[in-house]
């Protein structure tokens, strides 16, 4: 949950915040369709089923659960006419260690298997100083056990703030492309760039976005995600 311009005591400390403050809740007790406004827009063809599975930038820090970015986004899908479900799977304060020990958890408790997995972890490891090739590892992972579940991947790519020194920097920033080129998933680069620079879209802990902030990374991304989503015969 890094932004390029943040330093990293204050992001730091907001990680603590983060963890201290969030509930941590199963992933199932977490899914969300979105607003009740949802079934009264039209949509088209089969459902899309979507799990976004991640960190407190997934759960929704702080701002209502309609508010989160998959709640959000389901929203906008539905409004372009895609039947998309989404599932809300973010626990606030995971590393990619913890997302991946509750990986296989979160998919064998949904009723149906999920056409996309949006894939958003790693933040928290950069904020801890852990190891890329650690986070590169359990990334992977979770990419290998989607896919080999006939799962279709949209990686969400995080970048480091410079001073974590410039070895680091090019290790963590060249994970999230190299895993996309190695797995052939879709990919966006820095998922949050939206509101990087945009301190009035951020809230005061200086790392997680408002709910405009929110609506903006949803409209920012909502092309990538459409694209992502496989085919569905029928």
């Amino acid at each position: 949950m890094a932004f390029s311009r943040l330093s990293i005591p204050a992001l730091a400390l907001a990680l603590a915040a983060c963890g201290a403050e969030a509930p941590v809740a199963d992933p199932q007790q977490q899914a969300q369709s979105g607003s009740p406004s949802n079934a009264e827009v039209p949509v088209m063809g089969p459902e899309k089923r979507i799990l976004a599975f991640g960190d407190s930038l997934f759960a929704g820090y702080n701002v209502a659960k309609s508010d989160s970015y998959p709640a959000k986004l389901e929203v906008a899908l539905r409004a372009q006419g895609v039947n998309a479900r989404v599932t809300n799977a973010g626990v606030s304060g995971d590393t990619s260690a913890a997302g991946l020990q509750r990986f296989a958890f979160a998919l064998d408790g949904m009723a149906q298997t999920p056409d996309l997995l949006i894939l958003e972890l790693g933040g928290n490891d950069l904020l801890r100083g852990l190891s890329p090739a650690e986070t590169r590892s359990n990334l992977e992972e979770m990419i290998k056990q989607a896919q080999a579940r006939g799962i279709a991947v949209l990686l969400m790519g995080m970048q480091s703030p410079p001073n974590m020194g410039a070895e680091f920097v090019e290790e963590f920033n060249g994970l999230y492309p190299a895993l996309a080129e190695q797995y052939g998933t879709q990919f966006i680069p820095f998922w949050v760039a939206a509101v990087a620079d945009k301190p009035e879209l951020i809230q005061a802990d200086r790392i997680h976005p408002t709910e405009e902030g929110i609506e903006l990374l949803v409209s920012e991304t909502l092309d990538e995600v459409t694209a992502a989503l496989p085919e569905t015969d029928g």
